[in-house]
């Protein structure tokens, strides 16, 4: 049901835009069509007929000028954008900070009454500026990006509108850009060393198996191999004991790391960049995400994948059990996973995989802070407001992980037990918490 209400909404806003007068319009004329009628023709009252005809031209004349100066902008605007096709360029950006984009057009100079300007609709999350440059008397588009996004297109909705705000002209122009945009970082400038545990090299072992000399003891259950029983032990205490061979790990130059999409995840996927630029993964790894097929192994397709994990359309599919598959094929691994920190289906998901996988893993949860219910006052929540960078687009939707730390210590409690190791991150101030949320 509510699917088909939205699409009923964006049909309303489709027709909408192709609807030459405005609200404004619409009222404006309804009025002066009533006064014409009631005073001007039924009670012959020559002011207000004067008065409506006057207004019923301008209304016209600026009906005329957008419509006509909006064919023209429309050619002019398609025939840009078709000679530019040929230079493909990627645009990269940075979210919450305005970037340009390198395209432009001349300002209506020549038409009285109206004025062109336009917006970026697709991708979402998008907020455009528009600057007249005094040199060249052209508007040149900013964009601001809201949240961190991957896109092959970008689509505008241009609008050419009068002055006085009653009739406008509208429609929408897709253009081929490779469009890249990054997540902010805000205040996280290191973190703590990422490293995964593999299996030890150079086992004089036939079988290849990273194990040393029995050295581990523990009680026999059914199935142990009654070769490793400790019968000397057995004899004495008549408890039945086993010795099993050490496992033999190392701290492993090979890291694998994914990164796990969500509603929330603009925060983890802050930590992810920040860990793949500043080498905390190490110098030899191996980095997936949800919505890219293959692995990387470079920093550039690796920012290219963090990038491209948000869904623009549809939301990807859970993605780390092929990506460990891809990676680790049969054997073991040690996997650090980058999710939000908040309760999500990324929990269950992750635990059938934490049950197919035999390797470990360590989580990283990211957050935008701890947002406790109640701290804060009644004036301080009135007088203060803190700033979110979705609040730069016109698209509705969360792009913060605010989470409490009684909702975040519930989430450590339940799923530490599954996991090595676990790292909580804030993005807004930088501070790393282990999983007792002691800063580390």
């Amino acid at each position: 049901m509510t699917r088909y209400f939205d699409y009923l909404i964006a049909l309303l806003q489709r027709l909408r835009e192709h609807f030459p007068l405005t609200i404004q319009g619409v009222l404006s004329l309804a009025v002066t069509l009533l006064a014409l009628r009631v005073f001007g023709y039924g009670a012959m009252d020559l002011v207000v007929f004067a008065l409506s005809i006057c207004a019923i031209a301008i209304l016209l004349f600026s009906l005329f000028c957008v419509i006509f100066g909006g064919l023209l902008q429309q050619l002019r605007v398609r025939r840009q954008i078709l000679d530019a096709q040929g230079s493909s360029r990627r645009v990269q950006l940075e979210a919450g900070y305005p970037n340009e984009t390198g395209f432009s057009l001349p300002d209506l100079g020549y038409f009285p009454l109206i004025r062109l300007s336009w917006k970026v609709v697709y991708p979402d999350h998008l907020q455009t500026r528009l600057r007249l440059d005094p040199e060249s008397n052209r508007l040149v588009e900013e964009i601001i990006p809201g949240r961190r996004c991957r896109a092959g297109r970008i689509t505008r909705l241009f609008t050419v509108s009068d002055v006085l705000g009653f009739c406008r002209y509208s429609w929408r122009q897709s253009q081929t850009l490779d469009l890249l945009a990054l997540p902010r970082c805000n205040s996280i400038k290191t973190l703590p060393i990422l490293r995964s545990l593999t299996s030890e090299d150079g086992i004089p072992s036939p079988s290849g198996n990273p194990e040393g000399d029995r050295m581990e003891i523990r009680p026999y259950v059914a199935g142990d191999s009654i070769r490793n029983i400790m019968w000397k032990s057995y004899a004495r205490n008549r408890q039945l004991n086993v010795r099993l061979a050490e496992k033999s790990v190392f701290q492993s130059n090979r890291t694998i790391a994914y990164l796990l999409s969500g509603p929330n995840d603009e925060a983890a996927a802050a930590v992810a960049r920040v860990a793949l630029e500043s080498g905390a993964l190490g110098d030899n790894w191996t980095f997936g995400a949800d919505g890219t097929e293959l692995p990387c192994d470079d920093l550039e397709s690796a920012l290219v994948a963090v990038a491209a994990s948000r869904a623009l359309d549809e939301p990807f599919a859970y993605g780390l059990d092929s990506f460990l598959r891809r990676t680790s094929g049969q054997t073991g691994c040690h996997c650090i996973v980058f999710a939000t920190a908040e309760t999500g289906p990324w929990i269950s998901s992750l635990r059938q995989t934490l049950s197919r996988f035999r390797g470990q893993f360590s989580l990283v949860l990211a957050t935008d802070g701890f947002n406790e219910p109640g701290d804060a006052g009644f004036w301080t929540r009135l007088l203060f407001r803190e700033f979110q960078a979705d609040e730069m687009t016109d698209s509705p939707g969360g792009a913060r992980a605010t989470t409490g730390r009684r909702e975040l210590g519930q989430l450590l409690t339940e799923i530490s037990q599954s996991v090595e190791s676990t790292l909580v991150v804030d993005r807004t101030t930088g501070a790393s918490f282990d999983r007792s949320l002691r800063k580390i």
